[in-house]
């Protein structure tokens, strides 16, 4: 369903590469071929991605110039959709697990600040339902999406949109995308993981060669028990969110502080209405500055928009003492 309302700005920045330098299939270099940009709402951000697709050039391959993107990008949200999988596993709880109606649930997620319409909750619920009935008994399905590429990619993520209740675990293929299962759990030790991994094991036909996850302890136990022989990377957007959280939060509070410091500028605006001449206009282009360092919430969390607005404050405090100490205009 199209948007027939704007779509929130991004408040956080990534830009994400594929894990591997080297076509899976035939082990030529990857080369990066362009450049893919995508806006995720979640429940915490609006993520505005840039996405590093890459391609192999070995014309002997069957996957000549097939596109490879990056692993990170499924964490967030499934392929084609505006809402991350955090969003749909909070409604898919409002609504099993807290009873709630589709207003209520639109309600709490307008409470947890996701810009959304009325209308879209139910594509949301019917997204989460998709998710939960996915089976391994769907044996067919699993043969046809994993034979293609001849080799799985494994990621597993664990979604939780609150704490206290389940979490929703997605297991992944990376290589093509694709959702291999889906499980809501009270628990996730290293035993319940092991049993979502075997599973996937025992019925995926072809080899899975490497996997994907955060460093969680139960699921680095997990997939030690079950895929001892295989490499797992920690996904590397993962350390980078969290690494930049801290700093994200401190920078965001020190610009809503300074925020508070800066005032007035609309009284000199109007002072300045029918007025011309050199001095009016140095004021009028001081105003603007400052408004439009106010406004310019640059590319977080790797351009701290909080230290940008200081340094650009700075700089124009820096020009009034400049201008205060030369004196007035001539003529005036």
């Amino acid at each position: 369903m199209a948007r027939t309302t704007p779509r929130p700005p991004p408040t956080i920045t990534h830009t994400l590469q594929p894990l591997g330098r080297h076509c899976p299939l035939c082990g030529a270099t990857m080369w990066a071929a362009y450049h893919n940009y995508r806006t995720i709402t979640t429940l915490e951000d609006v993520v505005h991605l840039t996405l590093q697709i890459r391609r192999c050039l070995n014309r002997a391959c069957p996957h000549f110039r097939r596109p490879y993107r990056p692993e990170a990008e499924g964490r967030l949200a499934l392929p084609g959709h505006e809402f991350g999988l955090d969003v749909i596993a909070w409604v898919g709880t409002l609504r099993y697990a807290q009873h709630r109606s589709l207003p209520e649930i639109h309600q709490h997620l307008c409470h947890r600040g996701v810009t959304v319409a009325p209308r879209t909750v139910t594509p949301l619920l019917e997204r989460s339902d998709a998710l939960l009935t996915l089976s391994l008994t769907d044996t067919t399905r699993l043969q046809r999406i994993t034979q293609t590429r001849g080799r799985v990619i494994l990621a597993l993520d664990g979604l939780q949109p609150d704490v206290g209740h389940e979490v929703l675990w997605v297991l992944r293929d990376c290589l093509s995308g694709e959702i291999l299962l889906a499980r809501s759990l009270l628990s996730a030790t290293q035993e319940d993981l092991a049993v979502l991994l075997q599973a996937v094991r025992q019925t995926v036909q072809v080899p899975i060669v490497g996997i994907v996850s955060d460093g969680q302890l139960s699921i680095r136990g997990a997939v030690a028990a079950v895929f001892p022989e295989v490499p797992h990377q920690l996904c590397h957007f993962h350390y980078l969110r969290e690494a930049a959280k801290p700093i994200y939060e401190a920078d965001r509070h020190a610009k809503k502080e300074l925020k508070k410091r800066v005032r007035g500028v609309r009284p000199i605006e109007r002072r300045l209405e029918g007025r011309n001449g050199p001095e009016a206009e140095v004021v009028r282009g001081y105003c603007a500055a400052v408004r439009s360092a106010l406004t310019d919430d640059g590319r977080p969390p790797l351009d701290a928009s909080g230290l940008q607005l200081h340094d650009r404050l700075s700089a124009i405090t820096a020009s009034l003492e400049r201008v205060e100490k030369r004196g007035p205009c001539p003529g005036n």
